[in-house]
């Protein structure tokens, strides 16, 4: 095995068993293919959802995971990542996402605590971690493992937020310089924060951490 893989195979590890503690139900995957075929063929057939949806993610994307949710029989999917339906649809299968049985996500950071850290735009995302869908599936590559919240919320406030506006086309300060000016322009991504130290109830979360580096 390569030394950088068995590093993390190691950092991984570790992160589990803090991550076990705090009632997250949490797995090791060595590559977004192989999360995708444990979301496929071991928590989907376990928890038997009636409903799927996801919360904005490159990784859930990239893995080939929400391409090959959509071709699943008998399962309806709240498809919130579809670009055509009009802008009050797209709110409104955000809101119907909330009630879902199974919602699909990435986070923004994980701490060596054991906590899921994310900032929203417009907080469906979050939302829905906390309270709503009957369980919950957060697809987390190695890159996004932090020391604790302070260097979490640095991380997602200095580099994800003014990538993902930059991705996003959005016209805000940070997309020009690269640096957050903590701005008021009506197309911030960076509107409500959501730290999830615990998952309640217990098992609700399942995190797959991925032994890659994935999304920004």
């Amino acid at each position: 095995m390569h030394p950088i893989q068995n590093f993390w195979n190691i950092r991984l590890g570790e992160l589990k068993e803090v991550l076990d503690d705090n009632g997250f139900t949490t797995h090791i995957a060595n590559n977004s293919k192989a999360a995708a075929m444990l979301v496929l063929e071991k928590i989907i057939p376990q928890l038997s959802p009636a409903s799927i949806s996801f919360g904005g993610s490159m990784t859930v994307v990239d893995s080939g995971l929400y391409d090959q949710i959509k071709q699943l029989k008998k399962v309806k999917v709240i498809d919130t990542y579809d670009t055509k339906p009009s802008a009050d649809e797209k709110i409104e299968r955000r809101r119907q996402s909330l009630l879902s049985d199974l919602f699909i996500t990435s986070a923004n950071a994980v701490t060596n605590d054991g906590e899921l850290v994310n900032l929203d735009g417009t907080g469906n995302r979050v939302a829905a971690m906390a309270f709503g869908p009957k369980s919950v599936v957060v697809l987390v590559g190695r890159n996004k493992i932090c020391g604790d919240l302070e260097a979490a919320t640095r991380r997602i406030k200095e580099y994800v937020a003014p990538v993902n506006a930059m991705r996003l086309k959005r016209k805000t300060p940070c997309a020009v310089t690269g640096t957050c000016a903590d701005c008021s322009s009506p197309e911030r991504i960076c509107s409500i924060w959501g730290i999830t130290e615990k998952s309640s109830p217990k098992g609700r979360i399942h995190i797959i951490l991925i032994n890659e580096d994935l999304g920004f």
